[in-house]
């Protein structure tokens, strides 16, 4: 038997509600390459769900805006 688990992938829609982001902030993450579709079902897109949490991180990381320096 194989002890290794498969990722689970999740539909657009669903990805984005785990992210905490809307779905047309899923498809800008894909169009900028910051995420890459695991898989399909039918047309549908999906995600391995710790791909999304790491272009959540990134893009959250490269918007961030440096504090102000202290005076």
């Amino acid at each position: 038997m194989n002890d290794r688990l498969l990722p689970t992938l999740i539909p657009a829609p669903l990805a984005a509600q785990e992210a905490g982001v809307a779905p047309a902030t899923i498809r800008k993450w894909v169009q900028l390459g910051h995420l890459r579709p695991a898989g399909k079902s039918g047309r549908a897109h999906l995600f391995r769900l710790e791909d999304v949490f790491q272009a959540e991180r990134t893009t959250r990381r490269a918007t961030r805006r440096p504090a102000p320096p202290s005076p």
